[in-house]
């Protein structure tokens, strides 16, 4: 591979682990067993035929997880010690060898391991987050696109990023510019799913205040929550 197809392939994988770890694995290390790219030394060993089956079982599960809200996140943030330090080391073993900059290789090692770990953080607490949005939400359909899409763009992303590097730098880019938009809307995302299970009747009330409750709907209730009402005993109370 080119040094431009190899440092494509490291940003794509790691970018590609963050959302879906065992499909990266699956893809790049069959396109390199069956001889359409020659992947680099240090990642021959996802051609391994023992590798491939372990990944494609951990895929099935994940197809079948990533879809069941709720599920989802519980599967994510165990993820977040998984996604991680192995997007950094595909990463760091794309470009192992080079010394493309001069500096060394195990300083370009290094490098590409920080980097390749903060890309893969990045895409994953981007889709947790946006899951996390998501399953507000309780009915599934919502989390069955947002997963089919996922792996679309894993697919797609990855192909890109090993036969036409400059189209995937362009998009890369773009994604970028993306996330550092959505980042904040992300945030507030995850702070009102966590809020309703910490505060459900501020949540109630904050949705009374932004007029998301039902028009009609009784002052007790909104957005399925139902707020406490004062017992009848306590009416009699007060009457006296």
């Amino acid at each position: 591979m080119e040094t431009m197809e190899i440092l494509t392939l490291a940003v794509g994988a790691a970018w590609a682990s963050g959302i879906n770890l065992y499909a990266t694995v699956l893809l790049v290390g069959s396109l390199g067993l069956f001889g359409v790219v020659d992947l680099p030394p240090s990642l021959e060993m996802l051609e391994n035929p023992l590798v491939l089956v372990a990944a494609g079982f951990l895929y099935c599960i994940e197809f079948v997880a990533d879809k069941i809200p709720i599920v989802d996140t519980l599967w994510d943030t165990i993820h977040t010690f998984i996604r991680v330090p192995a997007g950094a080391l595909i990463a760091a073993g794309a470009v192992g060898g080079l010394d493309i900059t001069g500096l060394g290789e195990e300083t370009e090692f290094i490098a590409a391991l920080v980097a390749g770990g903060a890309l893969t953080a990045t895409t994953h607490a981007t889709k947790a987050a946006s899951r996390a949005a998501i399953n507000v939400s309780p009915e599934p359909f919502s989390n069955i696109a947002a997963s089919l899409t996922e792996d679309v763009m894993v697919f797609g992303g990855l192909s890109l990023a090993l036969f036409n590097p400059v189209v995937f730098m362009v998009l890369a880019g773009i994604g970028l510019c993306l996330f550092i938009w959505l980042a904040p809307k992300l945030w507030r995302g995850i702070s009102s799913f966590f809020g309703r299970y910490k505060d459900p009747v501020g949540a109630a009330r904050s949705a009374r205040e932004r007029g998301w409750a039902p028009a009609g709907a009784p002052s007790g209730t909104t957005a399925g929550v139902s707020l406490p009402r004062p017992s009848s005993n306590q009416d009699d109370d007060a009457s006296f």
